[in-house]
C-alpha cells in the first residue's frame, strides 16, 4: 500500500511521464523505456562513520526520450530511515561503444527521509549522473554531495533492469 508521503515522487514521475511522452508522441521516433531497480548502493566518502551501504527498496525510472527520464521510488537510506523521491533526469551527453548506451548529464530530485537534514522532511537536491545501459541491465552512478552536518557525501551505484 503506498503511504501518504509516497505520493508526491510519484506525481512528479507520472506528471514528467506525461509532459514529455506527449512531446515525443508526435514524431514517433523513440519509445520509451522502463527500468526497475532494487534501491542504490553507496560507498561514503568518510570511511570511518557507520552508515549503511546496501540501501534496498524499490524504484523506477522511464526514458521518455534519449535525453529525458523519470524516476522515483523508494529505499532505506543510509541513516537507516525510509527515503521516497521522485526525479527527473537530463543527459544530453551520449557515447555508444558497442552495443552500450552511455549518457551523462544532471539529476534533480526530491528526497525525503534524512533525519538530520530538515527532520527528514522534504528537499530538492541535484546530482550529476552517468547511466550505462545495455539491452536489458544498466547502471546510474551519481555523485551525492557532502552537505556538513546533513547528508554525507558518497558515490552511489544503482543496478536496473530494463522491463519494457
Amino acid at each position: 500500500m503506498l503511504t501518504r508521503s509516497c505520493w508526491f515522487p510519484l506525481r512528479i514521475v507520472l506528471g514528467f511521464c506525461a509532459v514529455l511522452s506527449g512531446a515525443n508522441a508526435a514524431d514517433g521516433a523513440y519509445a520509451p523505456q522502463v527500468w526497475i531497480n532494487p534501491g542504490i548502493y553507496s560507498r561514503h566518502f568518510d570511511r570511518g562513520t557507520n552508515f549503511r551501504e546496501d540501501n534496498l527498496g524499490l524504484g523506477a525510472e522511464v526514458l521518455v526520450a534519449p535525453d529525458h527520464a523519470v524516476m522515483g521510488g523508494s529505499f532505506i537510506n543510509s541513516q537507516r530511515a525510509r527515503t521516497h523521491y521522485g526525479a527527473y533526469q537530463w543527459r544530453p551527453l551520449h557515447w555508444q561503444p558497442r552495443d552500450i548506451n552511455v549518457s551523462a548529464g544532471i539529476i534533480l530530485g526530491a528526497f525525503d527521509g534524512y533525519p538530520r537534514y530538515r527532520d527528514g522532511a522534504w528537499f530538492v537536491a541535484p546530482m550529476p549522473v552517468l547511466s550505462i545501459e545495455g539491452k536489458r541491465i544498466g547502471v546510474n552512478l551519481s555523485i551525492i554531495p557532502t552537505l556538513k552536518d546533513r547528508v554525507d557525501g558518497a558515490i552511489a551505484v544503482q543496478v536496473k533492469l530494463r522491463v519494457w
